[in-house]
């Protein structure tokens, strides 16, 4: 019984984050191509150097993570 639970919440949190990448894949083509392939901190830093920029959606996930 306990694995059906933990199963569920695991797939929840692994959609959520698909949603959040989803919500700034966009942004991150657009601002920051350049590195992409410099690990999640530095897109991370980009984005925030471009948050002026990002899409609301973007902005969002950003806030709600304490960014």
């Amino acid at each position: 019984m306990v694995v059906i639970p933990l199963t569920l919440a695991v797939s929840a949190a692994s959609a959520q984050q698909q949603a959040n990448q989803d919500a700034c894949a966009r942004d991150v083509s657009r601002h920051c191509r350049a590195v992409m392939n410099n690990g999640d901190q530095a897109v991370l830093a980009c984005l925030k150097e471009h948050r002026a920029k990002l899409s609301k959606a973007c902005d969002k996930v950003l806030t709600e993570h304490g960014q």
